[in-house]
């Protein structure tokens, strides 16, 4: 049985991050592991791209939308993904100033951004093109449910939290997480309210769920063999790494079981109940002693 759209609205936040102030980043800024620490460069820099393709997938559909409260939370959802992509271009060009690829990753997104915004001004009418857009938007739901999730790990996974050492990276992933259980049904609802095909919703998370670990793994060698010296000259230690992120406690612990349930007929984001983690986050970064309270603008 599918969960009812949440009546929730996503909260954009003004917040600030101090990357490698007052204390230096080190080059491999998550437990001194090689391996994590060019996942977590590589996940930062496909962000900002990524959030503006999410948002051009959503915002594609605005006019389509007459729900009042499913057009309330899609406002929410914009305005914290635009927030997302900002403070990731904050930590890549820190992490470009110490070696990273992060910025080019960018380019290549902010290039393929400008394609699609080609295509939707010379083809305006929704009716063309019409299964590669829902695909879009569906990649977009689908890659929003793979967040959160992870986003949930994070949280619930003490283990995990001490992987990050930097503590301003770590911040950073705290609050982006939060936001990401706000928002975790709102592309997904816009894909059912404008009519998406159920089989097209699970296919594509079903590339996505098949793909998403091979490609980040090899795209974190790439990165070690491109941009890390000390990397290269230790090839064995970073395949130990590897092999420890994939067994480790982020990929553990039902992950892939919540991963997979999006395939099921009928599923929905908020049939896995995460609203007690985010209260208690909530209250945690933002409350009157909230950690993150100072980084409030």
């Amino acid at each position: 049985m599918a969960a009812p759209v949440t009546a929730s609205y996503p909260k954009t936040r003004r917040i600030r991050f101090w990357f490698g102030d007052p204390v230096p980043m080190r080059r491999h800024f998550a437990d001194n592991d090689i391996a994590l620490s060019h996942v977590l460069a590589g996940a930062s820099a496909v962000f900002p791209p990524g959030e503006e393709f999410f948002v051009r997938s959503v915002r594609r559909y605005a006019d389509r939308i007459s729900e009042p409260t499913l057009k309330k939370r899609v406002a929410g959802f914009i305005g914290q993904e635009v927030t997302h992509g900002l403070h990731h271009r904050e930590l890549n060009e820190k992490l470009t100033e110490m070696g990273y690829r992060s910025k080019m990753v960018e380019t290549i997104g902010r290039r393929a951004g400008k394609v699609e915004d080609f295509v939707d001004k010379q083809l305006p009418n929704m009716d063309r093109l019409k299964y590669a857009r829902l695909t879009m938007l569906a990649a977009t739901a689908a890659l929003e449910h793979y967040t959160a999730v992870l986003a949930e790990r994070l949280l619930e996974s003490g283990e995990l939290q001490a992987m990050v050492t930097d503590d301003e990276v770590r911040n950073l992933l705290y609050w982006h997480a939060i936001e990401e259980l706000e928002h975790k049904s709102v592309a997904f609802d816009v894909y059912r309210a404008v009519g998406g095909p159920e089989w097209l919703r699970r296919a594509v998370m079903a590339v996505i769920w098949t793909a998403t670990v091979p490609f980040a793994t090899a795209g974190s060698w790439f990165s070690i063999a491109w941009s890390d010296p000390g990397g290269r000259r230790q090839p064995g230690r970073v395949v130990r790494e590897t092999v420890g992120l994939i067994r480790g406690p982020l990929l553990n612990d039902g992950m892939i079981l919540r991963l997979a349930l999006y395939m099921k007929k009928g599923f929905h984001p908020d049939d896995l109940d995460t609203d007690a983690l985010l209260d208690r986050w909530s209250v945690e970064l933002f409350g009157a002693d909230g950690t993150l309270v100072d980084h409030l603008k």
